[in-house]
This record gives C-alpha cells, sequence and structure tokens, in this order.
C-alpha cells in the first residue's frame, strides 16, 4: 500500500502555488472567514456563564462555579411547561402549515403555460418578503383593531356576530394563527425562488416524451417535476426541524401583549426578559444553551432518519 507521503508527494506545494495564482479569491474570502469567527466562534467562550453565577465586575472566569443550577431552576419554573409548549406547538404549527405551500407554488408556477400571468403572480408573492417586521406587524394590528380595523368593519358589514371577530387581538387563541399565516404571507413567494431553481435543472426531453405518450399536465408534474426536486425537499426540511425551537424572536414580541401571553410567550422572548431586563445573565445563557442542545439533538435525529430511508441527507 502507497504511503499517503508518496501517494501525494507535491500536495504543500500546490497549496502554495494555488494561493500564489488566486490571491484575490483568497483575499475576498477572509471577510466571511472573519464574520463566521467574530459572530460564530467567540460567542462559545460566553457558554461558560451558564454554568456560572455570572457578576460583570468578577467577569465570566472570576465568577462561582455554579454547575447545573441554572438549567435546574428553569425546569422547576411554574412557566416552564408552558414556554415549552408554546414554543413547540408554533414552531411546528408553522413548519406544517408553510412548509409545502411554497413547493406547490413552485410547481404551479413551473407549469404555467403563459409566461406574463407567471411573472405577475412571482411578483406579487415575493413583494411581501421585503416588508420588514415592524411593518407587518403595524398591518396587523391596523386590519384587525378592534373598533377600526379593516377587516373589522368588513365583517360588521356583513353581519357576522360582534363576539366572533370584535377582539381578535385580544385572543390567546388567535396569536398563533395570527403569526402563522402572515408569516407564510410574507414569505411563500421567496421560499419558492429555490425550488423554482431546482425545476429548471429538468431536462425538458422528459417532458416532450411524457407528453407524446399522453401524460397530462398533472400526471407530469407527480411523475417528472416533483421527483426531481425531492433532494432539495428533503435538505430544507432537515434543516427546518433543526430550527423548531427557534422561533423568531422580533414578531413575537412584538404582537405579544398581556391578553395573549399565555400562547406567546416562548423561550426567545422569556430569555429576552430574564437577560435583558432582570439582569439574570446566566440564566438566560442557561436557557439559550438548553434550546441551542434541543435543536441540534433533533437535526442529528431528522438528518438520520432522512439517511435510512432516503439517499439524501446533510451528511
Amino acid at each position: 500500500m502507497t504511503p499517503r507521503s508518496e501517494e501525494h508527494p507535491n500536495i504543500q506545494g500546490n497549496w502554495k502555488r494555488d494561493l500564489r495564482r488566486n490571491w484575490q479569491v483568497y483575499f475576498f474570502l477572509l471577510p466571511t472567514v472573519a464574520y463566521l469567527f467574530v459572530f460564530n466562534y467567540m460567542p462559545l467562550y460566553g457558554i461558560l456563564m451558564a454554568f456560572k453565577d455570572f457578576k460583570p465586575r468578577l467577569g465570566v472566569l472570576g465568577s462561582e462555579w455554579v454547575g447545573l443550577k441554572h438549567f435546574k431552576f428553569f425546569f422547576s419554573l411554574g412557566a416552564f411547561w408552558n414556554i415549552l409548549e408554546n414554543t413547540v406547538v408554533l414552531s411546528v404549527y408553522q413548519l406544517a402549515a408553510g412548509f409545502p405551500l411554497p413547493i406547490l407554488l413552485a410547481l404551479a408556477l413551473n407549469s404555467c403555460e403563459f409566461p406574463r400571468f407567471k411573472k405577475i403572480v412571482q411578483t406579487v408573492t415575493y413583494a411581501p418578503h421585503f416588508i420588514s417586521v415592524v411593518v407587518l406587524v403595524g398591518m396587523i394590528n391596523i386590519l384587525f383593531a378592534p373598533s377600526q380595523g379593516i377587516l373589522i368593519n368588513i365583517m360588521y358589514r356583513l353581519g357576522y356576530p360582534e363576539n366572533q371577530y370584535l377582539q381578535v387581538l385580544m385572543k390567546a387563541g388567535s396569536f398563533r394563527p395570527l403569526y402563522v399565516w402572515s408569516g407564510i404571507w410574507a414569505s411563500l413567494g421567496w421560499n419558492s425562488i429555490i425550488y423554482l431553481s431546482a425545476l429548471s435543472g429538468v431536462d425538458l426531453a422528459l417532458h416532450e416524451s411524457a407528453r407524446v405518450d399522453g401524460a397530462t399536465r398533472l400526471q407530469r408534474v407527480l411523475y417528472i417535476d416533483f421527483p426531481s426536486i425531492i433532494p432539495t425537499v428533503i435538505i430544507l426540511l432537515i434543516l427546518n426541524c433543526g430550527q423548531i425551537m427557534n422561533v423568531g424572536f422580533e414578531k413575537v414580541f412584538l404582537m405579544q401583549t398581556s391578553f395573549n401571553l399565555s400562547t406567546s410567550e416562548v423561550i426567545a422572548t422569556y430569555v429576552f426578559k430574564t437577560g435583558i431586563r432582570e439582569g439574570q445573565y446566566s440564566m438566560a445563557t442557561a436557557i439559550g444553551l438548553f434550546n441551542s442542545i434541543v435543536n441540534f439533538l433533533l437535526l442529528l435525529t431528522v438528518n438520520r432518519i432522512a439517511r435510512r430511508f432516503s439517499e439524501n441527507s446533510l451528511w
């Protein structure tokens, strides 16, 4: 068996030669490496705060080591199960309702035979993505305001009983549908772009052959287009499942009121209130670390399931 050093005798020289020859490419890569190091690797040092009773005047290393004290305290809180349930239910609801729709939109647009209509639909569905979260929540408040909301007035004129719509923003049960479906409206078109890109790689000869054999448009979508994007669907599903515990903080916090707190208090908002408002930095770090560990385990589990039942996985 040939030793590795003999098998690739000039690998070090080749690397140096490539660096000298393409130094401009490596130079442009430096900002990305610096960004990842500063924002993804340097903060790992702060994980120590989860196991210490952090005091700013003592620093991270100088603070007292308390082990799993903050984790045990968080798990013993009466609100723990409610916060965990809200986080999981809201994220699963968003994944179940929002993940298939961009796929269906991409398949429909790809099979559309009217280019002008296709462009109009793409423009209309892409545009909401560029609306900021603050503006989006403001639109929700304007539409569902108890007395002067646009949709409220429409329902009033249609003769709906007032108790069915007047207090939409004040009902705890309304928070999840408003959060999820407003998010789907804002991201539907943008999320379909990656599937449209995958569909653009389908060989047109397959469609021509299927059309000659008498296949309908629906059959061509089901047996040619959809199988071609399954690898992309599986990869994105794995990545989305690995983010189940990460419900967006900004939108939840902006939509949160004292009326819907029972369904809108999630881990992200609780960490903000504990760490920033109350100054319990170690407690907030412990909760955030617990959240990340659960996401990591979910990612490993879903990836293993995908690898077992299909040929596509992250690794």
